[in-house]
């Protein structure tokens, strides 16, 4: 049986949290001197390490990425956190799955105490067995590692034989790549922030359009 343990990404997934991060992301950015009025063009922050993304889109070194990662915090710790929208079906899914007998997770690159506010905010909490994230220190953030470290936490996935019966599901190849280094399937979703073609090229298992698509699949994965 597959699917039986599913591990959910947190940005793009389970919630829409495009305000807070591009708005984060252009406070830290005016820090440098840089101004960007286009929140839509900071998108592909969203779901990616911010060290990664700020090296890769405006060359920063890794001193400076590591630096602006404290300095976009300054703004969301207060306000970008709660600049957050639930996508519409989420709980209804969430919950239907759990009174199927699923065990549900979280797995987010986002830091482990943010994604914690943001779900008990929208009161999610309740649904998962764990909500497992980064850590401050930007030590355990790429998405391999928080995986491993929420199936090493609830003793879930380590031989084989476990693996297969459990699912990563996100929006971005990161969840993919993440998913694959760790024996796991993952399920790509298009109503997040990565595109068919970026889903497909890191190999998902799955790609679904819709949180409708997604609650009539993983649902299926119990038959």
């Amino acid at each position: 049986m597959k699917g039986k343990y599913i591990l959910f990404d947190l940005d793009g997934t389970l919630t829409d949290p495009k305000v807070g991060i591009t708005k984060s992301v252009q406070y830290a950015l005016e820090h440098y001197g840089i101004h960007v009025e286009d929140l839509d063009s900071l998108c592909p922050f969203i779901g990616p390490p911010l060290t990664d993304s700020y090296m890769k889109f405006y060359g920063f070194s890794p001193e400076q990425a590591r630096e602006g990662v404290q300095v976009y915090r300054e703004y969301f710790s207060v306000k970008g956190w709660l600049e957050n929208k639930e996508y519409p079906g989420i709980r209804r899914m969430l919950s239907g799955l759990k009174e199927a007998g699923f065990e549900l997770f979280v797995a987010t690159s986002k830091p482990e105490l943010f994604a914690k506010k943001i779900l008990e905010h929208f009161g999610m909490t309740e649904y998962f067995t764990m909500i497992g994230g980064a850590d401050m220190e930007e030590t355990r953030v790429r998405k391999g590692d928080v995986i491993r470290y929420v199936l090493d936490t609830c003793g879930i996935g380590q031989d084989e034989a476990s693996r297969a019966r459990i699912l990563m599901v996100g929006d971005r190849e990161h969840d993919v790549i993440g998913a694959r280094e760790c024996g796991l399937d993952c399920v790509g979703v298009l109503y997040g922030y990565g595109s068919r073609e970026e889903l497909e090229a890191a190999g998902a298992a799955k790609i679904v359009e819709t949180v409708e698509e997604l609650e009539q699949f993983l649902h299926n994965q119990d038959s």
